[in-house]
């Protein structure tokens, strides 16, 4: 007999209703407004060099992001699980400082950080350096919100990896290195691959603390919402509409095949777990 929550129907049609409220509505009316434009409009804009460079940068600094995030975020996760030091809870909510720091704060204190005069950016110009206002200064803005994405992501996993497969390994005369590459990340390969995902999801989207560290030089260091935001100022609607939604569209498409690839990892190590 199958088990039916109380208030299905009810419950089916609110929650309906708040996703086409929160996430269609807003969807559709954004369609809506760059299709007030004729084609030719529409293909002149996603077409223009500054809109070009812009999105090329965006996703290019999210891809570094990402990648850097990866690498020292395992690191993070492994420290926070496999070893207990004085200031363990410290570091492991400060993990979590970026989701609660609103964006501009955290992008003025790093162009302050990493400016020819900050702190480390100042240590930096001597060995003819610059981070900030440059598009490096995008990357470093971008691994500081989507850092805990990646951590929390594989953490867990960690948490709950079965030893059994270590000893095992071990048993049979593999070393650290061989553990490591064909025991511990095949099976943190499906955690990885989601908290990338949402890393460089919201690295795309990152506007507060970008542009307080990159400079904003069209077609240097200029990001794609910065171009949204250029243009709603300047009242282009349906300008910004169109270039909001051709960043939503490769998102999109990013999005899912880094879900279909996390599927079929996770399909293909499922039998071992």
């Amino acid at each position: 007999m199958k088990m039916v929550l109380p208030g299905f129907k009810r419950g089916l049609f609110i929650t309906l209703g708040w996703l086409g409220s929160m996430v269609i509505l807003p969807l559709v009316l954004l369609i809506w407004s760059a299709l007030q434009l004729e084609i030719g409009q529409i293909w002149q804009i996603i077409t223009s060099d500054r809109v070009i460079a812009s999105i090329l940068l965006s996703f290019k600094m999210a891809f570094v992001a990402t990648i850097i995030n990866l690498i020292f975020g395992f690191l993070l996760a492994w420290i926070l699980v496999r070893y207990d030091f004085p200031g363990k809870s410290l570091v492991n909510a400060f993990i979590d400082l970026p989701f609660a720091l609103p964006t501009a704060v955290a992008g003025i204190a790093l162009a302050s950080l990493y400016a020819p005069t900050g702190l480390i950016g100042e240590a930096l110009a001597r060995w003819g350096l610059q981070l900030a206002y440059t598009p490096s200064g995008i990357a470093i803005a971008l691994i500081f919100v989507s850092q805990p994405f990646i951590v929390r992501a594989i953490q867990p996993v960690l948490a709950n990896l079965d030893p059994s497969f270590e000893e095992a390994v071990h048993i049979l005369g593999a070393n650290k290195i061989t553990t490591l590459f064909r025991v511990i990340i095949p099976s943190l390969l499906p955690a990885m691959i989601g908290g990338a995902g949402m890393g460089f999801a919201r690295s795309l989207g990152e506007y507060g603390s970008v542009i307080f560290i990159s400079g904003n030089v069209p077609l240097v260091s200029e990001i794609a919402p910065l171009i949204i935001m250029s243009k709603l100022d300047l009242y282009d609607v349906q300008g910004a509409s169109v270039v909001a939604l051709l960043m939503l569209a490769i998102s999109f498409l990013l999005i899912l095949l880094i879900n279909f690839a996390q599927w079929k990892v996770a399909k293909r190590i499922s039998p071992i777990r």
